[in-house]
């Protein structure tokens, strides 16, 4: 027991900010992403990002469940890239939507972004990004691996996600 207290000691004294609110998240440099963009920021162009979103989460959490390394999760985005255009098309069909779209996985722009006290670096990732319609509209993105979207199969709007740090987590749980 003295070992443990004395090993939360040296990480609370390393750590700082422990408590802070809005903790910093670095996603990886082995990072995949989703991104859906909008064709304007109109409520109906908005509306049909969510609809998409929405869509693609559902398949995604099925096909990427058991997903265990950023190789396999490319091999499954790579694989199912008709599969995605087949679930926007029918969705856009079903909502009586009309727009075109575009499906693209590998090196994708992202712009400069800061979100919740968090600043995302402008640049090409590797992602997986429809673009609906001239794509003029605000986006909605997450990080498909390491899962920051889509944990314990649960589908989360990117306003709701609540970061955690895993040391904190640890340090409470055993003290």
């Amino acid at each position: 027991m003295k070992k443990y207290l004395i090993l939360a000691g040296l990480l609370l004294a390393f750590i700082p900010n422990l408590n802070q609110e809005d903790e910093e998240i670095i996603i990886p440099d082995e990072a995949i992403r989703f991104r859906v963009v909008a064709k304007s920021n109109s409520p109906e162009d908005q509306n049909t990002k969510n609809i998409v979103k929405t869509a693609l989460e559902e398949e995604l959490v099925k096909l990427l469940q058991d997903s265990e390394s950023i190789s396999d999760t490319r091999n499954i985005l790579k694989a199912n890239k008709n599969n995605f255009d087949n679930i926007i098309k029918k969705t856009l069909l079903e909502n009586r939507i009309t727009t075109t779209y575009k499906v693209s996985y590998g090196l994708n722009y992202f712009p400069y972004k800061t979100y919740k006290g968090v600043t995302y670096e402008e640049g090409y990732y590797e992602s997986l990004v429809v673009t609906l319609g001239a794509g003029n509209g605000d986006n909605w993105w997450c990080v498909l691996f390491p899962p920051l979207c889509l944990m314990e199969g649960e589908i989360t709007d990117s306003s709701d996600i609540e970061y955690k740090s895993f040391v904190k987590e640890m340090i409470d749980k055993y003290l």
